[in-house]
């Protein structure tokens, strides 16, 4: 304890500091925290004197993170999710045997949870809960055991276990097909015709700019819809608004029921499309490593 008296800072101006970092502005956090500016402001400085560094900038009276203000923003966060998790744990009695998946809503919604009955019948002890959702890893605070989400989004401090590939093409469906008659179908002629976008921010998901960019393909303006959400977009897909960029592993269900078709040969193949996690530094149960290996038999390369 003694180490902690003299290592850490004043915990008092901790929670000020977070607000104000991720606010990027002290009134903003002084609304937040039910705090006068000036008693957010006397905290950050108190902070500052204990660590010797400047942790913002004040310019016409806006604050901006330095970058050392920036790192120690980063390591509050990280205590901060992990005492509110570890707390979470104690106030609900989570029961230690239960996995906690984090996974990606598409990912979710399309390929789990139409294919983890399997993983119930080779481990049928096993007790999984499945959390879905559209933020980062870094966003939650709850305590996960496994997380999957495409790669390059956010991950902070949590650790990466495995990958596992996908393939990206075009679908549309099989009425739509079919609407365009004699319509000459090849890549080129494709980007005359209504074309369905994801956006996604930061984009991380493949463009149609980028895939078609892949083939030699520069297309000029886009004709088409934009959503923000992929499960979105692939229904106005299935009800046939225009062509779509699927992902073999959220996509293969409808293909296989024929809601979709895939009328070009061409695909990227993304040998590192989704990422693996386990929590922090955390060991490994028995139980969560069965479930590491079913993922990667089932879906590995």
């Amino acid at each position: 304890m003694d180490n902690f008296k003299r290592s850490l800072p004043p915990l008092s101006s901790l929670v000020p500091f977070e607000a104000a970092a991720r606010l990027e502005s002290f009134s903003k956090a002084s609304d937040e925290l039910h705090l006068t500016q000036a008693a957010i402001s006397k905290q950050i400085r108190s902070l500052e004197e204990f660590l010797g560094v400047a942790l913002f900038t004040r310019k016409n009276r806006a604050v901006f993170l330095t970058e050392a203000g920036a790192e120690f923003r980063d390591a509050v966060r990280t205590a901060f999710l992990g005492i509110a998790s570890r707390a979470e744990d104690l106030k609900s009695g989570r029961d230690n045997s239960e996995i906690v998946l984090e996974v990606q809503l598409c990912e979710a919604f399309y390929w789990l949870m139409p294919n983890i009955t399997h993983l119930h019948r080779k481990y049928p002890d096993l007790e999984v809960r499945l959390n879905a959702s559209i933020q980062p890893i870094t966003e939650t605070a709850e305590k996960f055991d496994i997380a999957i989400q495409t790669s390059g989004r956010p991950s902070g401090d949590h650790t990466r276990l495995l990958t596992l590939s996908d393939d990206v093409f075009p679908v549309c469906s099989p009425g739509y097909l079919a609407s365009l008659g004699d319509h000459p179908l090849t890549l080129r002629t494709l980007v005359d015709l209504p074309l369905l976008h994801h956006v996604a921010t930061p984009q991380y998901w493949s463009t149609w700019s980028d895939w078609l960019g892949e083939f030699h393909v520069r297309p000029g303006e886009f004709k088409g819809k934009f959503y923000d959400s992929y499960p979105v977009m692939m229904q106005a897909c299935v009800e046939g608004l225009g062509f779509a960029l699927g992902w073999r592993r959220t996509s293969e269900k409808m293909l296989a029921s024929g809601d979709l078709v895939r009328p070009f040969s061409e695909s990227i193949h993304l040998p590192e499309a989704l990422s693996v996690y386990k929590w922090r530094d955390e060991t490994l149960s028995p139980s969560v490593r069965h479930v590491l290996e079913w993922l990667n038999s089932s879906f590995g390369d």
